[in-house]
């Protein structure tokens, strides 16, 4: 029997689309590279090729979409410039965890700060970013000025 830990990574993850040129020109503005596109779906690389893929896959006619949800991983920096970098790109936030978008929000049991967006098909993205304070066990998200106030006064 082997022992250790299996799994290394989340290698590539799919989804379904209604519109090929459409999600391959809103994946393209997301700075991901197009590895391959074919009659029903597309390839891209999140990463460096080899390493993280999105699949694409039209649906047939008249199927329901299944909405998916996922998030890429950015620095805080970037992160932080994110609502600009999309709306540069026409791609406006959504509000989360009844929160309007007005600031990344924080999930403090992790803690990363986030933000939320959709592809043309209604899938919900996000970016997120970890951050390097200590997780607190409690419900909900803060908006991220809400965070850090309560680091700097030790809560």
């Amino acid at each position: 029997m082997t022992t250790g830990k299996m799994i290394g990574g989340l290698y590539e993850t799919h989804l379904e689309i209604s519109d090929l040129e459409r999600s391959v020109e809103f994946y393209s503005k997301l700075g991901l590279t197009l590895g391959l596109k074919h009659a029903k779906g597309a390839f891209f690389w999140i990463t460096e090729p080899g390493q993280q893929l999105l699949g694409l896959w039209l649906t047939g006619e008249g199927q329901t979409l299944k909405k998916q949800h996922f998030a890429f991983q950015v620095e805080l920096e970037q992160l932080l410039q994110a609502e600009q970098w999309l709306a540069e790109r026409g791609i406006p936030l959504v509000p989360q965890f009844g929160r309007e978008p007005k600031e990344p929000i924080v999930h403090p049991w992790m803690p990363a700060v986030t933000v939320y967006f959709e592809d043309p098909d209604g899938n919900l993205l996000e970016f997120l970013s970890m951050l390097p304070d200590a997780p607190v066990q409690m419900p909900g998200v803060l908006y991220y000025s809400e965070w850090r106030k309560r680091v700097e006064d030790g809560k």
